[in-house]
């Protein structure tokens, strides 16, 4: 088992969408730690669900709207205790929280879960796909792959402390 998968989630026809697929093509060119796996899942939400239990924890990276300014990153811990199927999940628009619901149901959701998401700025013309991603999503390739960076490296400071010791 890895310690940590980060996890680039899009469609690469649908202009930013493809923003976690660009980060982690970018991730997969730099040195990382041992026990750190970086892979382009694109739109195959099923082998993603089935991949969350093999790390203790996920990153995932996504284009997100949050409604701020296009290019703006963030990052946040999805609350996995409320996350329930009211019907069956659709193949063909897996998205992260759907991903989450099924891994829930097939019961493989891992230690812990972080998204770094970017506000997108388009996803193309209705109906027609664009490739590429807009200027300010562009711009925030680099600076996911830097926090991302960060967040390897804070997870594996915490790993390495030591646990401290309760007095009775």
């Amino acid at each position: 088992m890895m310690d940590i998968l980060v996890a680039g989630i899009g469609n690469i026809f649908l202009g930013d969408d493809g923003f976690g697929v660009q980060v982690v093509q970018k991730l997969a060119g730099r040195s990382l730690p041992a026990g750190v796996v970086v892979k382009d899942f694109g739109i195959r939400g099923f082998d993603l669900a089935f991949a969350l239990d093999t790390a203790k924890t996920i990153i995932l990276i996504d284009a997100a709207s949050r409604g701020e300014a296009p290019g703006t990153l963030f990052t946040i811990e999805p609350d996995l205790k409320n996350l329930d199927y009211d019907t069956v999940p659709d193949a063909h628009s897996m998205d992260p929280m759907q991903v989450l619901r099924l891994a829930k149901q097939l019961n493989v959701l891992p230690g812990r879960i972080l998204l770094v998401g970017c506000e997108p700025a388009s996803f193309g013309p209705e109906n027609e796909g664009h490739m590429g991603l807009s200027l300010l999503v562009q711009a925030a390739v680099d600076r996911a792959v830097d926090v991302i960076e960060t967040l390897i490296a804070e997870l594996r400071a915490a790993e390495s402390e030591p646990a401290t010791q309760m007095r009775v």
